[in-house]
């Protein structure tokens, strides 16, 4: 089940598994969003020909209208397009008031996509990153073609959008509706949409503050990974769905993992010796972000440990985030988890690169 935090592959996915069990469903894509409004572009949902619902366009008002001409479009086989704005003036009326504008595509989508998302389907899999091309051609009717480009792609032979645009937003992670008009009686429209992976969140231990961090970290749009070299902590029943667990040693499998900047570690084994290992596996690596708990005598201990032993320089130690989680007087295990995850989120939002703040000696 598709949550109403629902990513884009999730969607995708939904999508190739209706596809392949012959639902009569639409997709519904919001193209355009301007000034306030509850979902922006690049947000999708799903409804049935019943008029049930995957996910979420933004509710209320606009989502209602969506359902309705989702299960028009479902009957007639027929894609569809629409504005909808969101100006009424009266609080306690039923128009929303938000003051934006939204610009949603409606397609019912059938096995003649099935090629496409067969292939987001692997992509998602594969952690890989690229660009999708939903492509509108207006005359009589409207007609829908997708493309996928993986990054890096070539033998590009569009002469609509320039390549440089696409490249462009992956580049910056920017989704953008493109147009141009071919003849004066065919609208030429392309929605330029950005495929990245969401960042993926290793846990290194699988007791309770791995368990409450894999929860809110899933929560907040990251893919996890429980390592654990016990297998009752490596149960898939203690995390939530889509987590991914390895019961094995630590520190070997953190040396498997590809040290990509999209992937960030958290360091919360049973133990001080166990942390060490961990740490020791990826702390020359360029993660996006690594954290291991403990009191600051413990990693004053560590650190000296390491550099002793040329294991790293005071500078490399210096970029792990220890003690780690905000200093939010966190002491529940929950709020713990509660604590690493905001650090979480800053380092991916903020491109936060070590650990500035001096009152963090909470954990």
């Amino acid at each position: 089940m598709i949550k109403k935090n629902e990513n884009s592959a999730e969607v995708f996915l939904k999508t190739k598994e209706l596809i392949d069990s012959g639902e009569n469903f639409a997709v519904a894509l919001i193209l355009k969003a301007e000034g306030s409004t509850p979902r922006k572009a690049g947000a999708r949902a799903i409804i049935t020909h019943s008029g049930r619902i995957y996910g979420t366009i933004g509710g209320g008002a606009v989502e209602s209208e969506t359902q309705s001409r989702a299960v028009e479009s479902c009957k007639s086989k027929k894609p569809d397009i629409f504005d909808f704005e969101l100006q009424g003036s009266e609080i306690e009326g039923d128009d929303p008031i938000c003051g934006g504008k939204m610009r949603i595509l409606i397609d019912p989508v059938t096995s003649k996509h099935k090629v496409i998302f067969n292939e987001l389907t692997e992509v998602i899999k594969k952690r890989e990153k690229g660009v999708l091309l939903t492509a509108l051609y207006r005359s009589e009717d409207l007609k829908i073609i997708y493309k996928w480009f993986a990054e890096g792609f070539s033998g590009y032979d569009l002469e609509f959008p320039d390549r440089k645009k696409i490249n462009l937003s992956l580049k910056n992670e920017q989704v953008e509706l493109l147009a141009r008009k071919k003849q004066e009686s065919v609208l030429n429209e392309v929605f330029v949409e950005p495929i990245i992976p969401r960042p993926l969140l290793v846990i290194a231990g699988g007791g309770h503050i791995g368990q409450a961090l894999a929860v809110q970290a899933n929560l907040v749009g990251f893919d996890t990974m429980v390592l654990d070299d016990r297998s009752e902590f490596t149960n898939p029943e203690l995390f939530p769905n889509n987590t991914t667990t390895v019961c094995g040693n630590i520190a070997q499998e953190l040396a498997k993992i590809p040290a990509e900047k999209d992937t960030y570690i958290v360091i919360v084994t049973r133990g001080h010796k166990d942390d060490a290992e961990s740490l020791a596996a990826c702390i020359n690596r360029p993660f996006s972000y690594i954290g291991m708990i403990g009191s600051k005598r413990k990693n004053a201990l560590i650190c000296d440990n390491f550099i002793k032993s040329g294991l790293c320089s005071a500078e490399q130690f210096d970029k792990l985030f220890a003690p780690i989680g905000f200093n939010i007087g966190a002491v529940t295990v929950p709020e713990i988890a509660t604590s690493i995850t905001a650090e979480l989120i800053a380092v991916r939002r903020k491109g936060i690169t070590h650990k500035p703040w001096t009152d963090m000696e909470i954990l």
